[in-house]
């Protein structure tokens, strides 16, 4: 009897300990899978800068530095002038699941950055998107898409740019013609 419990006990100390390991294999799984996720997410941000820098080379595109708040990628549009006309705050998401709280923190990084434009590449889109759309004041874009998004993105900073530079001075461009068209100048020719 003795030597039968003595051998239970060890058999039950054995099974703790594969119990046990077995824990701890599925800890380290995950944690290998999320190191990875981390290392696939870092890709496409990379990714996502070489496509805009190859497709926008007048812009200065940098990445976000790790363990600031913000996105991932800012682009600042320049005109063919070099002037700045407005800023897109990309940020890049590789996961399984759609979260909803990715939009307000975006949001939210948007104004800390002061970007006109904040646009989420996901490979996992909100139910009933297929490709890109405007979602709570931020863009939402498949990796297929960046490009055409972005494109036309730059295109609206760059003609609100351009509206902005034409009204300003308006009134004192006016009030000149103005004086001109009334003055003894205009009146000799």
């Amino acid at each position: 009897r003795e030597a039968e419990e003595s051998l239970q006990l060890k058999v039950k100390e054995k099974e703790q300990t594969i119990t046990s390991m077995q824990k701890q294999i599925e800890e380290l799984k995950r944690r290998a899978e999320q190191g990875s996720q981390q290392l696939q997410g870092e890709v496409q941000e990379l990714e996502i800068e070489a496509i805009l820098k190859a497709k926008f080379p007048l812009d200065t595109i940098e990445p976000v530095p790790k363990g600031e708040h913000g996105g991932d990628v800012f682009q600042r549009v320049k005109n063919q002038f070099g002037q700045i006309c407005g800023t897109i705050l990309w940020e890049s998401k590789r996961t399984k699941n759609w979260s909803e709280g990715w939009l307000p923190k975006l949001r939210d990084d948007q104004r800390t950055a002061k970007a006109e434009i904040a646009a989420l590449v996901s490979q996992v889109l909100p139910k009933d998107l297929e490709t890109f759309d405007l979602v709570d004041d931020v863009w939402v874009v498949h990796p297929r898409a960046i490009i055409p998004v972005a494109m036309v993105l730059r295109h609206s900073l760059l003609e609100i740019s351009s509206a902005r530079n034409a009204s300003e001075g308006q009134q004192s461009k006016m009030a000149m013609l103005y004086t001109y068209l009334t003055g003894p100048r205009f009146r000799q020719r």
